[in-house]
């Protein structure tokens, strides 16, 4: 479904500055994986998610998606395939439009855009049942601007925007790390109930031990552009949150995890 092929990214090549952060990385990511990438800062793992989407273009190596090389493929044309949450609740959404409105801009992902009204009535009661079946009461504030929504209520607006047109690949970067702990579990639940209903292919970047053992089918750790191990199906069914800890300090990177990483 995706498949990385000895793909490498180096940022300020050739300065004092250089940083090298995919270095010859491969990966093969099946239909229906839901990945969990983990690694301490600096690992990587944001700019795999970049190099995939398109927006940092890629020194070597392949980037096939569903069949296609995607390698030199422009970010606007991939985004058609892929659907992406950020940290920051604030960027998935626009704050001059409503609930209704955004929905719409959604909706018409990969259309042709005439000079007919982009909200139109017939997708009225579609988004009605798109709220409401995430139990926030959001689907009777369909008129309401999303800025005056909480944190928790706008990144839940941005999942279902980002998978309403069931995209080939679903990527999260961090998307609960700026949420409160209540909000955040909310925004992983429904995260896991939209994976399993429309049978998404899912790469979720964490800081969070916790929830790279809570949800998905497979951990992948991560350290200075190379993955250290790769665990799927038994493997990661037997792993623990101590057993997480210890196996990357027993692969004596030199790094250490973030206090995030440790206690979240």
């Amino acid at each position: 479904m995706l498949q990385l092929k000895h793909v490498s990214v180096t940022f300020n090549e050739g300065t004092p500055n250089e940083v090298r952060a995919l270095q010859g990385l491969s990966l093969d990511v099946k239909h229906g994986d839901f990945i969990t990438v983990i690694g301490a800062n600096g690992a990587g793992k944001s700019t795999l998610f970049n190099a995939v989407a398109g927006t940092v273009p890629v020194d070597r190596g392949r980037i096939i998606l569903n069949g296609k090389d995607v390698t030199n493929q422009p970010e606007y044309r991939r985004s058609l395939d892929i659907g992406r949450v950020f940290q920051n609740p604030l960027v998935g959404t626009c704050p001059g439009l409503t609930i209704r409105e955004n929905l719409s801009v959604a909706a018409m992902r990969g259309k042709h855009l005439g000079l007919l009204p982009g909200v139109k009535r017939k997708n009225n009661e579609w988004f009605y049942q798109l709220l409401k079946s995430i139990n926030l009461g959001l689907e009777n504030r369909l008129d309401t601007d999303v800025a005056l929504l909480s944190g928790g209520q706008r990144q839940a607006i941005t999942l279902i925007m980002a998978t309403m047109m069931k995209p080939k690949l679903l990527m999260l970067d961090e998307h609960t790390a700026a949420l409160d702990p209540n909000a955040g579990a909310l925004v992983i639940d429904l995260t896991v109930k939209l994976a399993e209903e429309y049978g998404l292919t899912v790469i979720m970047i964490t800081h969070s031990m916790h929830q790279a053992i809570a949800v998905g089918n497979r951990i992948i750790m991560m350290n200075r552009g190379h993955v250290l191990f790769d665990a799927s199906e038994s493997e990661r069914e037997s792993l623990s949150y101590h057993d997480l800890i210890e196996r990357f300090r027993s692969l004596q990177t030199g790094d250490e995890l973030s206090d995030r990483a440790v206690l979240s």
